[in-house]
């Protein structure tokens, strides 16, 4: 999908962060944006910053029902979207299984997995039906490796990963081009509005991600952008990204020795 100029483009997680700059960059190309968030007042922030057709939802992505409306709506105006970027996503503090509740689980498993299976679904039928279309599912780099106090995002992150890989091969010889995409630290506000009632933990948490995130969101967005154009079936953003599955590839079982070894060094 070389131009994307005037292409229907659904991005959810708009409000900010990655699909904030998602929405700039493809404006800027000509895209018709339909543009999720669960915040109105972050949509709208998004939209003072674009010029361009745009519309906006606001709804809960882990809704099912939610869901079905918007798709209606969506099908009802535009007739079909070539593009779902799969992009919401929120995060609990570091913290351990024991620790952990099941309604803090299953709140993160249904915006961070449920969302991009839910959104997947809504669309696909009907973008097989075009020439070209391509559904962008977000992973992260802890969809690559599970890192200790983050079970639970690891646990949706993987999940978004195995559903992707198994769609894409569902869909070769098809139209559609599906893409899982694998975000290293990226300088967005996903950790300060993480969820962790330990105040104390939570700040040592935001200043080890400040210090890690060397990538910035406009630039995960052009990486992704570049990946839909070139059919990109997996994107890894930043070198950091890049290490990591590195790392897990060439040491699948004694990474986790490695990384524990390195955070406790940056804890000292």
């Amino acid at each position: 999908m070389k131009n994307l100029h005037g292409k229907n483009i659904i991005i959810t997680g708009a409000g900010s962060g990655i699909g904030r700059a998602l929405a700039q960059r493809l404006a800027a190309e000509g895209a018709t944006l339909i543009l999720n968030d669960y915040k109105a007042d972050a949509l709208e922030e998004t939209i003072s910053k674009i010029n361009g057709e745009v519309e906006t939802h606001i709804f809960d992505v882990a809704d099912l029902n939610a869901w079905q409306t918007f798709a209606d709506a969506v099908i009802g105006q535009h007739g079909h979207v070539e593009v779902v970027i799969n992009n919401a996503g929120v995060a609990l503090g570091e913290i351990s299984v024991m620790e952990t509740t099941m309604e803090q689980m299953e709140w993160l498993m249904g915006i961070n997995f449920w969302g991009v299976v839910y959104g997947t679904k809504s669309f696909l039928p009907t973008m097989l039906e075009l020439p070209e279309a391509s559904v962008v599912n977000i992973s992260s780099v802890f969809g690559l490796a599970g890192i200790g106090g983050q079970s639970t995002y690891c646990s949706a992150k993987f999940a978004v990963r195995g559903f992707t890989e198994s769609l894409r091969m569902e869909m070769l010889n098809t139209n559609v081009c599906v893409t899982t995409v694998h975000p290293g630290g990226i300088q967005t506000n996903i950790v300060r509005d993480s969820v962790d009632p330990n105040e104390e933990r939570k700040e040592r948490l935001i200043k080890s991600f400040d210090e890690a995130a060397i990538t910035s969101a406009d630039e995960a967005a052009r990486t992704i952008i570049e990946g839909i154009k070139k059919k990109k079936e997996r994107v890894l953003i930043g070198r950091d990204a890049r290490a990591l599955d590195r790392l897990v590839r060439w040491f699948p079982a004694k990474y986790s020795r490695t990384l524990f070894k390195q955070f406790e060094r940056k804890r000292t």
